[in-house]
This record gives structure tokens, C-alpha cells and sequence, in this order.
């Protein structure tokens, strides 16, 4: 089975964010599962392990920023590749606050929802959420998963819904990020002592050889 073939759904990328009420400041992340489910409610999908699905449940409310193809690269890393129960994720983010909610200035459309139902998988938890205010903030196209992958080169979450493990063969030399999970194939001991990871923006010291 080829689970590569799922990546020809249509995703889009988006950055989900809502109040961490018990911290008094936002929280988000990095999703691309999101669809409208009618003409006025969208459906999220939200790992467990996310620290934004736990702020969701809490204060019922959720915004999507739609991230374009001319993004800030550092967007995706911050969003994708770290805690926010470790860092607050939006201190050094430009944003929009719409609603009482943080908005990424840097994307091409916003949505805000109120959770209306809650639905539980093994991994993820799906919010149904009923729409309550959503803009235009920029015209550019949007940045589809299929581009993201293809010509951004970028790596999934382990938390994402499309997250796979990316197979190495025998014969390769490569390193593997132990952040992300980005596979550097070739001789990483050639690369500069300043080569940072190109998804998450580690330095090269998180690598391990595998």
C-alpha cells in the first residue's frame, strides 16, 4: 500500500489558533486538513498531542489564517515544529487580532468559528465549527499541500493527519532531524556549521545518522 497516493486529496496549509485561556495569550498550529462541511461551517483536524486542541476544547473558538505561496518561511517552523506549551509561538509573528483571536498577517484569508460539535478519532480530534466572521487579507495564490511538498520541499508534523515516514535505503548516506523529521540525504559533515535544518530551523547538531 502506497499511502503517497493520499497527498493527490486537495489540502491546503493552513495555521489554526485560539485563546490559551490559562495562559493569557494564543496558542497554534500548523493543520491541513480543514474543509467546509456546509455554507456555514468548516471542519478542523487537531492531533491529540497538539497543544492547540487542548486550548480549542477549553475556549470553544478557533481561527484559520489560509497561508499563501509567498508565506515568511519562518511561518510553517514556528507553527509546525515546536510547543506551544513550551514557547509562545506568536510573540515575534506579525498577526491581525480579529475577534479576540490572533490572525497571521502574512496569509490571504482568515476564518473564525465558534465549535458547535467535537468528534474524536484514535489520533485527532475534529471540530465542527460554525462560522462566525472571515476575510480577505491579501491577494496571492494559496499554498496547496501538493506545493508545499513539491516545490517548498517541506516536511510534514508527526502530528499531521498525512504525516509518513519517509524510507531510506541501505545504500544512503543520510540524516535524519530529529525535530521534524527532515532526512538530509548525502554527507551532512560536508554542510557548514551554520546549516540549519530547512523546515524547523535547527542547527545541524540535532541530526542523528541513520
Amino acid at each position: 500500500m502506497d499511502l503517497k497516493a493520499l497527498w493527490n486529496l486537495s489540502y491546503g496549509v493552513y495555521v489554526v489558533s485560539t485563546a490559551d485561556i490559562d495562559n493569557n495569550r494564543s496558542a497554534g498550529c500548523i493543520a491541513n486538513s480543514a474543509m467546509q462541511v456546509t455554507n456555514d461551517t468548516i471542519a478542523v483536524s487537531i492531533n491529540h498531542q497538539n497543544y492547540t486542541n487542548q486550548c480549542i476544547k477549553k475556549s470553544r473558538r478557533f481561527a484559520i489564517s489560509i497561508l499563501g505561496q509567498g508565506v515568511n518561511d519562518n511561518i510553517i517552523p514556528i507553527f509546525g515544529f515546536q510547543s506551544g506549551r513550551d514557547v509562545d509561538k506568536f510573540k515575534d509573528v506579525d498577526t491581525k487580532k480579529i475577534d479576540g483571536l490572533d490572525i497571521i498577517a502574512d496569509s490571504t484569508a482568515y476564518i473564525i468559528c465558534d465549535v458547535d460539535n467535537i468528534l474524536e478519532t484514535e489520533t485527532h480530534t475534529v471540530f465542527l465549527g460554525q462560522i462566525k466572521d472571515c476575510g480577505l487579507l491579501k491577494n496571492e495564490p494559496v499554498m496547496t499541500y501538493e506545493y508545499y511538498h513539491s516545490v517548498k520541499k517541506g516536511k510534514s508534523p508527526k502530528t499531521a493527519p498525512t504525516y509518513i515516514e519517509e524510507a531510506v535505503t541501505n545504500t544512503e548516506l543520510a540524516y535524519k532531524c530529529t525535530i521534524c523529521g527532515y532526512i538530509y540525504k548525502g554527507d551532512l559533515t560536508k554542510e557548514p556549521d551554520d546549516y540549519l535544518c530547512p523546515i524547523c530551523k535547527q542547527p545541524k547538531s540535532v541530526f542523528v545518522k541513520i
